[in-house]
């Protein structure tokens, strides 16, 4: 299963990407992640980690498996039966504005049952992920 969200944001990239990878201070602008920790230190790079926790889901550790300097990164996150791989892609504009898009998808054994009981809430997770970045990035 795969739920995606994409928003236009008025504002540059570099702009976008600084707040998108500052992943320990996402809790203060989407109400789908309660507590960020990055695992270690740094930029965020390949192989970095952190462990989200959301609200009505386990706590999960991500792992950067793809990284394009203030374009996009891609991180999964294993549990029992399913692989989760989360899409975070910036697009700018010509008219100084981003596009961004953001995707959220599962593999393994138990993908399906896990996206059916949890479908409406990894949409709604989405959803509020981008709207979230929107607000934050608009705000200045």
């Amino acid at each position: 299963m795969r739920f995606e969200a994409d928003t236009e944001i008025a504002a540059d990239a570099e702009q976008v990407w600084a707040v998108l990878v500052d992943v320990p201070r996402w809790p203060e602008w989407t109400d789908s992640v309660t507590r960020a920790e990055r695992g270690e230190p740094g930029p965020l790079a390949v192989g970095a980690t952190a462990r989200l926790t959301q609200p009505k889901l386990r706590p999960a550790v991500w792992r950067v498996t793809e990284l394009t300097e203030r374009r996009e990164f891609v991180w999964v996150s294993d549990a029992p039966g399913v692989r989760t791989t989360a899409e975070h892609r910036l697009l700018p504009l010509p008219d100084g504005r981003t596009r961004v898009e953001l995707a959220f998808s599962q593999s393994g054994p138990l993908a399906g049952l896990i996206g059916w009981l949890y479908g409406g809430l990894f949409r709604r997770y989405v959803r509020m992920e981008a709207d979230g970045l929107r607000r934050r990035c608009e705000r200045g």
